[in-house]
């Protein structure tokens, strides 16, 4: 691909044709890929990492939020990245800070630098979603500028399909510093790409100001709130002193940004979208199902390798079945856009996840691979209705002049959710298990012959007494997750619910974002 990129003198400013298009769509198309991928693809290798670093696996969870709250930073400073440094010329800064960040995280060898480096990853990747989306519009034809998004959007939807595939088969069978240097090769294909071939695509630089108070205020609104869901469960909540000041630095922070925000001439995120009813409703939706939604893609893998026993490479061929029907449904909940109330097919998407949710809860210790599979493939038929048609919704709730900081604000907040539903979920998992254990250990049925007959078979008294506490142990972890669930799936009505108070848009309007 590099050699066909060398030989392709720089484009016209004219939309792009023949093998042109074709291989400048597909570097721009994999930069979306990969750092899509990159999401998703460390869920499966968390206890591989948590080993590596001698650390728990609930701690090991810091690598996926810490991620995804750094990306979700930084997606609201896209517009003004690309008019203060040109739409290509930071793209090819991102990829490459992108693939810089993720060569530090292979090499980490302490939680404390895998984390600061994976934020630094999040923060370079966060803006190369919205850029290579506007890149991918801007390289078609007017007429197949469709064609674009939907090579956009099959990446996007494609990526955590491969992920956790990736991320098993990468952590079992190397080691799981691969996971990140995977990416190098890739950001080398997609920067010599770009900066090959569409370097007179370049914008007009302009010295737009930024709002600095308001992005500092929401870094460290946004940060201390992460830190205060991640660290909270070890140091006793709010018997805590330190978490009780995460909790009044994050909510000062949040009350000062709000007001800032509404107030500044030019703010970072422009709240004032929020005065559209349609746009509030259908944001509030997408965040909260994209929360619960995140929150089972990470404690699926977590709860399989931790009590069920699978490897990260069998945990990873149980959760890619979610993207097989979300790939094939794609162009249909799109096609569906316009034809009838949208907000129909919405609220079917969602309430068929927390129907999905409820199947999951149904999961025991014994389970069997299909009985994990198909919950998996089922929950893929809910997915392009729920993101598809709920983006649709909120972009045609706002004026077309308000759809790019619309667009920004609604993927920082569905970033956002994922990694608050993530920190919550595993805490709220760690509690349930604990409950769900002291029930179980009171509710023993004559454990005492049951240690008699071990002791009979072989077994020491203490080995006995391991093996019935690891059943115990086992059972109530597998309570928690079921516990954990079921309320994703009322999260998920509350979704649906939500839907119908934003109104029926007079016309479906996608702008220039999916």
């Amino acid at each position: 691909m590099a050699s066909i990129a060398a030989t392709i003198s720089p484009a016209e400013p004219q939309p792009l044709t023949g093998a042109k298009l074709i291989v400048a769509a597909f570097a721009l198309a994999l930069a979306n890929f990969v750092v899509v991928l990159d999401s998703t693809i460390a869920n499966v290798s968390v206890p591989h990492i948590a080993g590596g670093l001698a650390v728990s696996p609930t701690q090991g969870t810091w690598v996926i939020t810490s991620y995804a709250v750094a990306d979700a930073i930084s997606v609201p400073l896209t517009g003004w990245l690309a008019a203060r440094f040109g739409t290509v010329r930071w793209f090819i800064i991102s990829i490459i800070g992108f693939g810089f960040f993720s060569f530090l995280c292979g090499i980490s060898r302490t939680l404390d630098a895998l984390i600061l480096f994976r934020v630094l990853q999040g923060l370079s990747g966060g803006p190369l979603m919205p850029l290579s989306q506007i890149l991918l519009l801007r390289i078609f034809p007017k007429e197949r500028a469709g064609m674009g998004l939907a090579i956009w959007a099959m990446t996007t939807t494609t990526a955590p399909i491969l992920g956790p595939i990736l991320g098993g088969l990468i952590s079992d069978n190397w080691s799981w510093p691969w996971i990140f240097f995977i990416n190098l090769p890739v950001v080398a294909l997609c920067a010599f790409g770009v900066a090959s071939m569409l370097g007179t695509f370049e914008t007009k630089r302009a010295k737009v100001r930024i709002d600095v108070v308001g992005l500092v205020l929401l870094v460290v609104s946004v940060g201390a709130f992460q830190i205060m869901l991640d660290t909270g469960r070890e140091h006793d909540w709010f018997g805590s002193a330190w978490i009780v000041m995460l909790a009044i630095v994050a909510a000062i922070s949040f009350i000062a940004f709000v007001i800032w925000e509404l107030t500044d001439a030019n703010p970072v995120v422009d709240l004032r979208i929020f005065r559209f009813r349609g746009f509030s409703f259908a944001t509030l939706a997408i965040s909260m199902g994209f929360g619960a939604f995140f929150a089972q893609v990470v404690l699926t893998p977590l709860w399989l390798q931790q009590v069920v026993g699978y490897t990260a490479t069998e945990t990873g061929f149980v959760v890619a079945w979610i993207g097989v029907f979300a790939v094939l449904l794609s162009p249909v909940a799109a096609g569906l856009i316009g034809k009838a109330d949208i907000r129909i097919s919405i609220c079917a998407g969602i309430m068929w996840m927390a129907f999905v949710s409820v199947l999951r809860a149904g999961w025991s210790t014994e389970v069997d691979y299909w009985s994990l599979a198909l919950p998996h493939l089922l929950q893929g038929m809910g997915m392009p209705f729920f993101f598809v048609g709920l983006t649709a919704l909120a972009l045609s709730s706002v004026p077309m002049k308000d759809q790019t900081s619309a667009a920004g604000l609604m993927s920082f907040l569905r970033t956002l959710s994922g990694a608050v539903g993530t920190a919550i979920a595993t805490t709220a998992w760690d509690d349930a298990s604990r409950v769900s254990r002291s029930e179980l250990v009171s509710a023993l049925n004559n454990p005492a012959a049951a240690l008699s007959s071990m002791e009979s078979a072989g077994l020491t008294a203490d080995q006995a007494r391991g093996v019935l506490d690891r059943l115990v142990e086992a059972q109530a972890a597998t309570l928690g997750v079921s516990h954990l669930f079921l309320a994703s799936g009322v999260i998920f009505v509350i979704a649906a619910i939500a839907v119908w108070i934003a109104p029926r848009p007079k016309q479906i309007s996608m702008g220039g974002s999916h």
